[in-house]
């Protein structure tokens, strides 16, 4: 099984919507994934992840299902500097993090205790196994189980932290080492397929991560949502 998980185009966050510049992103998308031959695609519940899918489920000929679970990862923590997203953390504060860097244990930290991290992580798990195992995989401790082996093509259109989320249940790593060590940017196209080198036994591969190469065929550079600057004197980039 192969499952692309594509960012939602440069946003308007006040809005949930699309900046202009979001609008030629996923017009630019779309060009690429009218030659994916998808079985089944999913979307976001939120406008920005809607508004981009909508682009390419013309190109391709398909409508697709909404799933509440793909909305971006909600819950609100209490930083050093203020209250915001649970993976927005500066270097100096989530490196030492007892356990950051543990799949396992990553959310035993008091701000995501007390914000319901765990709560809201298990929920997605539990939801995305679930839809796993509708599609002929289930996970069983570190591996997965190929109930149904097939060579179907999913698609979802969601966000940056909620990929993160769904990539760490795959590949058994703590999503911080996704969020803040990676970046998938707007409209970009993470491609994650099974491999089942012995028969009943499968386990996830990422082939690529974060692919915008549609946008370059397009003359575009990707936008810097999700980013922080490359120098802390790039007056012209964001710093929060």
């Amino acid at each position: 099984m192969k499952i692309l998980i594509v960012r939602h185009g440069d946003p308007d966050y006040i809005n949930d919507s699309l900046t202009e510049l979001g609008k030629k992103e996923a017009k630019a998308l779309a060009e690429r994934m009218k030659n994916v031959k998808a079985d089944e695609c999913y979307v976001s519940p939120l406008g920005r992840a809607k508004e981009t899918a909508a682009y390419s489920l013309e190109k391709m000929n398909m409508k697709a299902t909404e799933l509440e679970w793909l909305r971006e990862f909600a819950p609100k923590v209490e930083r050093p500097e203020k209250t915001g997203v649970a993976w927005d953390w500066v270097p100096s504060d989530w490196t030492n993090m007892p356990y950051a860097f543990d799949f396992d244990k990553w959310t035993e930290y008091p701000a995501f205790e007390e914000a319901g991290v765990r709560k809201e992580v298990d929920w997605i798990y539990s939801e995305f196994d679930s839809f796993l195992e509708k599609h002929g995989y289930k996970k069983d401790g570190k591996i997965f189980r190929a109930v149904h082996p097939n060579n179907d093509t999913i698609v979802l259109f969601c966000h940056f932290g909620l990929e993160c989320i769904l990539l760490s249940y795959l590949l058994n790593l703590s999503p911080f080492v996704l969020w803040h060590a990676s970046i998938a940017p707007p409209t970009s196209i993470t491609t994650v397929v099974t491999e089942e080198r012995r028969e009943g036994i499968a386990q996830f591969r990422m082939l690529s991560f974060g692919d915008t190469s549609h946008l370059y065929a397009a003359g575009m550079e990707p936008a810097f949502s999700g980013r922080f600057r490359e120098c802390f004197t790039n007056e012209n980039e964001r710093m929060d």
